[in-house]
């Protein structure tokens, strides 16, 4: 049985025993909850183990490997361009979804009183108590960070990708048989991750079961009751942009099949649904992409690390449509100059929101402030987050892949969706 056949047939089983199972069921004295709990996090903390020797050694070995600095140019402006544009895309596809089916507003008056706060506000705002404009302009100084080894201990993904686009560029300029010499040890490490990765992969159906299960125990189904028309208008608006915009963009500017990258990058896809994490699901994305869709690993290692960390279009579009439902239900009549301000907000927090303790809960409170709202309406979507997080999640690996294939057909690549890969 195929890799994504597995994983699909681990979500519905765990859904089942998630169903089945209550938090004080036990299993020979131990509560089942805890299995799921540790079956689940021993498949993240392996995942997470692998990245940053992954990361470093997949992006110097692809600068290695270019033919000049001109194509490090091309690349990298080509990747930014990609990644600001498809994010802009998406906030304006949020905006206008809430717009039309206006979630806040139930029978024709503000929803805020029905819907009331979460019972956990209170914890949500110690976490992002204090932080503010200066959390996001600390990802400038993420950029360089003072200790390397500290940055990766504390999964700053933003400064490891400049250290190791440093050292792969000035690499490339050491002559000799030093620098021949560092760069095959670097291509060897580079493949023995990629083992490792693959051996880690392995036990993707165990670890979606686990994480799955555990979810559903917590929460159960009736998590998305409370506030399903702002549940159903997020995931309309993330449809829209990943069965309908991102799809476009493979079938007009990579003249490929969508349908048939979809079909390769399923294994990633459900991997970051249940594990919520675009930096834990990023091993396997790089391979889906690299073995099953036919990109160069020239292109994939170049642009997926930087996509994990930059792009997240799910996530943006989910803050656009989250501070609009917000002002909806608190009775605000937002202009057009506050939206415009919300969609500009969304695209760039965004950005920063994989290296920002309270991810994009701390940018939904910037963005109220922004349009003045009070920090603890955020308490409004807290019952739908962790399940909206799994799907922007998906999304924005869904985005970065799609990225992948159409810089490599821009670069040449004819083998991209074209000639049977290898099957996970």
């Amino acid at each position: 049985m195929k890799l994504h056949n597995q994983i699909f047939l681990a979500m519905v089983l765990a859904a089942l025993a998630g169903w089945l199972t209550t938090e004080s069921t036990q299993f020979f004295g131990i509560p089942l909850l805890a299995i799921y709990d540790t079956v689940g996090q021993l498949f993240i903390s392996g995942l997470q183990m692998v990245v940053v020797p992954l990361i470093t050694t997949a992006i110097i070995s692809s600068l290695t490997g270019l033919a000049d600095g001109r194509d490090l140019g091309r690349l990298g402006s080509k990747t930014l361009a990609y990644y600001l544009g498809t994010s802009l895309i998406a906030v304006i596809v949020g905006l206008l979804v809430v717009n039309m089916i206006q979630p806040g507003i139930i029978g024709g008056e503000a929803a805020g009183d029905r819907l009331g706060l979460a019972e956990n506000t209170a914890d949500v705002l110690a976490r992002v108590e204090g932080r503010g404009v200066g959390d996001f302009a600390g990802i400038i100084l993420q950029m360089v960070p003072s200790n390397l080894f500290h940055a990766a201990a504390t999964g700053q993904l933003l400064g490891l990708i400049v250290f190791s686009l440093l050292f792969g560029y000035f690499l490339r300029q050491v002559d000799g048989d030093a620098g021949s010499a560092l760069r095959h040890a670097i291509d060897g490490l580079y493949e023995t991750m990629v083992k490792i990765t693959m051996f880690i992969i392995r036990f993707a159906p165990l670890g979606v079961f686990g994480l799955i299960a555990a979810t559903v125990v917590r929460t159960g189904f009736s998590a998305i009751a409370p506030l399903a028309w702002f549940f159903l208008t997020v995931l309309l608006a993330l449809t829209i942009h990943a069965f309908v915009i991102l799809p476009l963009a493979i079938r007009l500017l990579a003249r490929r099949s969508p349908v048939r990258h979809m079909k390769a990058m399923t294994p990633a896809l459900l991997t970051a649904f249940s594990t919520a994490s675009s930096a834990a699901t990023l091993p396997l994305t790089m391979e889906c992409v690299e073995k099953r869709s036919g990109v160069s690993r020239r292109s994939a290692t170049f642009v997926l690390p930087l996509g994990a960390t930059v792009n997240m279009d799910g996530t943006a579009l989910y803050e656009c449509v989250a501070v609009v439902f917000i002002a909806q239900a608190y009775g605000m009549d937002l202009s057009l100059a506050s939206q415009f301000m919300i969609v500009i907000a969304a695209l760039l927090t965004s950005i920063g929101v994989a290296s920002v303790p309270a991810a994009s809960l701390v940018a939904i409170t910037l963005i109220l402030g922004m349009v003045g709202l009070p920090p603890e309406a955020i308490g409004l979507i807290l019952v739908t987050d962790r399940v909206l997080d799994m799907c922007r999640t998906a999304v924005n690996i869904w985005g970065d892949s799609v990225g992948a294939v159409l810089i490599a057909r821009s670069e040449g690549e004819e083998g991209v969706l074209s000639v049977p890969t290898r099957q996970l």
